[in-house]
């Protein structure tokens, strides 16, 4: 197990040189503008999260409307939650063009035109197009950078400000319910995602809260996490991070030359518009053209380039087994989360126990307790003496735990106590960002977490569906949690079992040089 998250971490380039001059830390980092960048990410989760959560209100005005079957309506929703996780490795690559404030805000005006778009439909497969995909794409677009900018931003107190960040999804369920159900009465379902996607263009103001660092910046935290990290003396993952460090020197060079090439361009671009300064006006505006296309052919390419490279090139990300072990869990994790929201209550009527339900709903009491998890798993991950990877680790056996035990309960208050548990532990959300950002370093963040989210938007999507397949084949909902239950297992012992191997591989190196 590791001792501490700096053990986990590990960067793709050659960093000897950043930690040989002590630089003075930003006051931005852990302080100041980070905290309006939670404040940002705080109102996505709740604009974007927090809608997805709700969407059951449009669900019920579309089945009255186009009087489509449930399965096919329900497929609206479950694109749109869907796509917005799964783009996330090709929302890396605007980011890694873009920066994150841009990517943002151009996501705010597609998932702001997807629910006006949706407000003029005409059928379902109208509102695939329009809702699960184009809005879809836009929610991806702005959710992304609103969890990278937070983790750009945080060192020592990353998992409480994830987990703050992210109580907007447990807020956001309850503001955009009541707030849909209302726009519907009053206005009707069509007005109301109109209004919704007026309201949806504050994304656009979340995103250009989210200030880019500078590069100085930059420097300035690694050196923190460096200096930091030289006392510990666990080094889990040493043997990877040498074999990541070594094609990251390699990349580095690459990313040097295509730089040397890219400035030659331009300066022969800017020694063009020197010489044409005689020439007419006319001239000298194509110059100027020319001169922009150029640059941002330059940023296209250097931002496809870094983006590449983490997939596919010498340093790719998958060249962790850590990682890779880490998305084998997120492809099972997340339905598992899903699933008690889909189907918790057939589960009510089959036991009789609607009349209480409709007082105090099972879902609400995952929601509420929810928020109180990540915030408090937050605090105890940030706490000196605490492992945030332990901290993950035990609320993923919780939560399995409870996944398990779920079909034996069959009275409202032992549902209750499981649901609380359920939406207690499932705050280790907060914790992904971060442990996300030890394993592959805050340079590649975007891109790793994109493939995360990729893997539970998969889970996401074919989890609930899969749940239904079961129902109809044993008539109940048990084999669905149980099902569900040990291939989060699996995706746990995975997580387990590539830290002892990584640990043992060096000992391994080192007895056969010893042997020589």
């Amino acid at each position: 197990m590791y001792a501490s998250r700096e053990d986990i971490g590990y960067d793709f380039g050659n960093d000897s040189k950043v930690g040989s001059k002590p630089i003075k830390p930003n006051p931005n980092i852990d302080g100041g503008w980070a905290w309006m960048i939670v404040l940002s990410s705080f109102l996505v989760h709740i604009l974007i999260m927090g809608s997805q959560m709700a969407l059951g209100i449009l669900n019920m005005e579309w089945l009255e409307e186009f009087n489509e079957s449930r399965g096919l309506t329900a497929w609206v929703s479950s694109l749109s939650m869907g796509i917005t996780l799964i783009v996330g490795p090709f929302i890396g690559l605007f980011i890694s063009m873009c920066g994150c404030r841009k990517t943002a805000i151009i996501g705010g005006i597609l998932n702001a035109l997807g629910w006006i778009l949706s407000a003029y439909a005409s059928n379902v497969h109208y509102l695939f197009l329009t809702f699960g995909v184009t809005a879809g794409i836009g929610s991806g677009m702005v959710y992304l950078p609103a969890v990278v900018m937070v983790g750009q931003y945080f060192q020592k107190r990353r998992a409480l400000a994830q987990g703050l960040s992210t109580t907007g999804t447990g807020f956001g369920a309850f503001l955009m319910t009541a707030l849909l159900k209302y726009l519907c009465t009053e206005f009707g379902w069509r007005n109301a995602m109109f209004i919704q996607g007026a309201i949806s263009l504050n994304l656009c103001v979340c995103g250009a809260l989210m200030r880019p660092l500078s590069p100085k910046d930059v420097v300035s935290e690694k050196y923190v996490v460096r200096s930091n990290s030289e006392d510990n003396q666990a080094k889990a993952l040493s043997h990877s991070a040498e074999t990541i460090k070594s094609n990251g020197v390699l990349s580095e060079e690459l990313e040097k030359k295509e730089e040397a090439t890219n400035e030659e361009v331009l300066d022969s671009v800017q020694h063009t518009e020197t010489g044409g300064k005689s020439r007419s006006g006319r001239n000298m505006y194509g110059l100027r053209i020319l001169k922009t296309v150029s640059q941002l052919t330059v940023t296209v390419r250097k931002g496809f380039a870094v983006w590449y490279s983490s997939y596919f090139g010498a340093a790719s990300l998958f060249t962790n087994r850590v990682f890779v072990a880490f998305i084998i869990w997120a492809l099972f994790a997340y339905s598992s989360f899903v699933i008690p929201f889909i189907h918790l209550p057939e589960i009510v009527k089959q036991y009789n126990l609607s009349s209480q339900n409709n007082v105090f709903p099972l879902t609400s009491i995952i929601a509420i307790v929810h928020i109180f998890g990540k915030v408090i798993l937050g605090i105890v991950s940030d706490l000196p003496c605490i492992s945030t990877w332990n901290v993950f680790l035990m609320a993923n056996f919780t939560l399995v735990t409870c996944i398990l035990s779920l079909p034996l309960m069959q009275t409202y208050v032992s549902l209750a106590v499981v649901c609380a548990l359920i939406g207690f532990s499932s705050g280790y959300f907060s914790l992904m960002p971060v442990v996300t950002e030890d394993l592959v370093g805050t340079k590649h963040l975007a891109n790793a977490y994109g493939i995360i989210i990729c893997a539970n938007g998969i889970s996401a999507l074919l989890g609930p569906p899969f749940a239904g397949w079961i129902y109809d084949i044993t008539h109940k909902y048990d084999f669905s949690f149980y099902i569900s239950g040990l291939l989060y297992m699996v995706g746990i012992i995975f997580l387990l079992i590539q830290p002892c191997i990584q640990k043992k591989q060096p000992r391994e190196k080192s007895t056969e040089e010893a042997q020589v």
